[in-house]
């Protein structure tokens, strides 16, 4: 008897309580709150998410009679040259928009951190963010003046002995989705720089100083330490990076409005000349809903090796 009770007791004592009024009555209030948020988020990006699927089912020209074609515009973005090619394009931004932005701003912030504190420090990290203020718009407007024929970048070039090489950058078709690429790495240095930077500080001295007792060189503390713990500052920066790479249109439209020819013509601003343009809403919404799943295949990985490295 004595036994069946402490049994019974133990069992009553190992039971989770059940949830106190005041439990509920907090999770129904932190419901509420974020109820607002939810409504305008399903409202803003839900809803137009379902109505882009459901457009790209039908032929339609955003005003007349929808006609039910199935998956008849996604074969067609395979089947068109042009629309294949603003993928291809995109992908080629990828270097110049993440890749490369990634990697200087490792070596920047590594070589700000090591040689470069204070006042200076402060003001690198200030000038190299400038570009992240600056609306894209005017970014695109200003380095098409710097990138014409006449601009301040062939100049340069003249006055040191390579006229020879001099052109309009942004209306040449082997250079022009470069010279984007390039203004694209002006626009996400800045970013991708104070990111890093603000994880190295966050590494503990001591590792460094033990490197630099041991005879270490920069080169090997850098690739030793700094690269190994900065895993994910690195996945976070190619995670912005690679999603404005692939969704580029503001610079891209303003620079070149996707010329010479289609040479700079990315899936952002073709979604915008079928739906806008060309009255091809069933078109230009399969291409959108296309690019949102290249984002989504692209971007998983990433976050995937950056929370197994961390």
């Amino acid at each position: 008897m004595m036994a069946s009770d402490h049994r019974s007791e133990a069992h009553t004592v190992s039971r989770p309580p059940l949830p106190t009024k005041r439990v509920r009555r907090e999770t129904f209030v932190g419901w509420l709150f974020a109820t607002p948020a939810l409504f305008m988020y399903g409202f803003f990006v839900l809803v137009p998410l379902l109505l882009t699927i459901f457009y790209s089912l039908y032929k339609w020209n955003g005003v007349g009679p929808m006609t039910w074609v199935g998956l008849k515009n996604y074969v067609t973005v395979f089947q068109v040259p042009d629309l294949i090619g603003t993928i291809y394009n995109a992908f080629l931004l990828v270097l110049w928009f993440s890749f490369i932005p990634v990697a200087l701003g490792l070596v920047v912030s590594s070589v700000i951190h090591r040689i470069a504190s204070g006042r200076f420090g402060s003001v690198a990290r200030t000038v190299l963010f400038l570009p992240q203020v600056i609306p894209l718009v005017a970014a695109g407007i200003i380095w098409g003046w710097l990138l014409a024929l006449p601009g301040l970048i062939n100049q340069l070039l003249k006055a040191i002995g390579l006229g020879s090489i001099t052109r309009a950058w942004l209306g040449d078709f082997h250079f022009a989705l470069p010279a984007v690429g390039v203004i694209g790495i002006w626009v996400l240095l800045g970013f991708c720089t104070v990111l890093l930077l603000t994880g190295i500080t966050k590494i503990d001295p001591a590792l460094y100083e033990s490197a630099r007792i041991d005879g270490a060189t920069w080169l090997q503390e850098f690739i030793g330490i700094t690269v190994p713990l900065l895993r994910n500052e690195i996945g976070v920066c190619l995670t912005v990076t690679v999603i404005n790479a692939l969704a580029a249109f503001d610079i891209v439209y303003v620079a070149t409005a996707g010329g010479p020819g289609n040479s700079t013509s990315v899936p952002g601003l073709q979604i915008y000349i079928l739906a806008f343009t060309q009255r091809a809403i069933g078109l230009a919404s399969a291409l959108a809903v296309m690019l949102m799943l290249l984002v989504v295949v692209v971007i998983i990985p990433i976050q995937r090796l950056s929370r197994e490295s961390g």
